[in-house]
């Protein structure tokens, strides 16, 4: 069996007060065929040798075995055409359990039915695969349903579960040693998120897009500013949370917000894109206090004075270790603690996922009527979280909340402030 990293550990101990899922959702202009999908998703996981999961969380190890792929694919009916209408399908896949005690599917396959397109969804269980695993794994499931007599290009192979490269090195270990402790000092000065009931971890979700024409806003005022749009998400949805920090900016303490974002970290380890299959994630954090009257441009320079030094030191996998600790410090607590560890000890707002659809799935000439997006369960650790994908011209926006930190009123204002920024922000070219 192989031995889990350090993050799917801790998604393993998250996954212990609330199922810890996510979604992907593909939009294809093809007609539905029950039969032919579910046989292009069986000969996948044959093919990948993705059937039963069995873990043991004790040694914290895993193995997917071989054999015949008895999966099932739901087939459902929305009342609308776009993401927004899928939000009660997506919340139930969201919050319901895989049953871990025996070897398992770590996937839930359903296909939503339209007139002259479908949706195939795809549910799987965190803590084997990150977003570019699924992608891969959804884009060659569909390849073989679109085209059966065609061998699928892919070159990503089977999981490989054991600790990423960062945490055995020891001049990365030292420094994320050496700066833990400024980075706690931190989080410390930052606001705490109320929360209502600690003992509800519930997920709900919403959903937006982007048009063609905010993008290109977004992407221009990202050059003239000298920041990434991955700082101006981050700017947009901080100044979007300031209406719900009532009386932050009175106190002598805690004044800032702070918001996480999850980083692929292949790259940094010497990874080619598609080629492993598995968890390969860091994470970092931004604070700042947000005044009322501070513009989106001054609040995305602010930001990327942060991003820049964590990108430049690659502090983001410093997190690995921070995972280490997390996951010890769970080990000690009761249930009850370790469901406010987090809002007590590490109060984040909200955090993003960013992925740029276009470099991992590229569309053919041509190609019309496609379309991706996806949501993520919150976890303990964050109760907001913007699961941001670059689908061609356009980006789509997954929002999971919990609800007993935000309501569905709450979000909807996030959303309407998000979007009114960037057209203040467009009213500025």
């Amino acid at each position: 069996m192989a031995r889990l990293n350090s993050f799917q550990k801790l998604m393993l101990q998250w996954n212990e007060l609330h199922p810890y899922n996510a979604v992907h959702m593909v939009r294809i202009a093809a007609r539905l065929d029950h039969g032919s999908l579910k046989r292009a998703i069986q000969e996948t996981l044959e093919s990948r040798e993705l059937i039963a999961l069995r873990l043991d969380s004790k040694k914290g190890s895993c193995s997917f075995s071989g054999g015949p792929a008895n999966v099932g694919l739901a087939i459902l009916d929305a009342e609308g055409a776009d993401w927004a209408s899928l939000s009660p399908v997506i919340e139930e896949y969201l919050n319901t359990p895989f049953a871990l005690d025996a070897p398992f599917c770590p996937f839930r396959f359903f296909a939503v039915r339209g007139s002259d397109s479908f949706v195939f969804g795809l549910s799987y269980f965190h803590v084997i695969a990150d977003a570019e695993s699924i992608v891969h794994l959804a884009r060659e499931i569909l390849q073989r349903y679109l085209a059966p007599d065609e061998r699928p290009v892919s070159r990503w192979e089977a999981p490989k579960l054991s600790e990423p490269p960062s945490l055995r090195n020891p001049l990365i270990l030292a420094r994320a040693l050496g700066n833990f402790p400024s980075r706690l000092a931190g989080i410390r000065e930052s606001a705490r998120p109320r929360v209502r009931d600690p003992e509800n971890l519930h997920n709900s979700c919403a959903f937006f897009s982007l048009e063609a024409n905010d993008l290109v806003a977004l992407v221009e005022a990202s050059r003239s500013l000298n920041v990434t749009l991955n700082d101006l998400f981050l700017a947009l949805l901080m100044k979007s949370l300031v209406p719900l920090t009532a009386g932050r900016a009175d106190r002598r303490k805690r004044r800032k917000i702070a918001l996480g974002c999850i980083v692929n970290t292949r790259r940094s380890l010497g990874i080619s894109s598609g080629e492993e299959f598995g968890v390969f994630l860091g994470s970092f954090v931004v604070t700042h206090e947000v005044p009322r009257r501070i513009g989106l441009t001054d609040l995305a320079r602010a930001i990327r004075l942060q991003t820049e030094r964590i990108k430049d030191r690659k502090l983001y996998l410093d997190s690995a270790f921070e995972a280490v600790f997390a996951s010890l410090m769970f080990s000690f607590f009761s249930t009850g603690r370790r469901k406010k560890f987090y809002p007590k000890h590490y109060p984040l707002w909200g955090g993003i996922t960013n992925m740029n659809l276009n470099t991992l799935w590229p569309r053919q000439p041509g190609e019309t009527g496609w379309d991706y997006c996806r949501t993520v369960s919150t976890g303990p650790a964050t109760p907001l979280v913007l699961s941001i994908t670059t689908v061609a011209d356009r980006v789509n926006i997954g929002v999971s909340y919990r609800t007993t930190v935000f309501s569905a009123r709450d979000v909807e204002q996030i959303k309407g402030d998000f979007l009114g920024n960037i057209q203040q922000l467009k009213g500025k070219e």
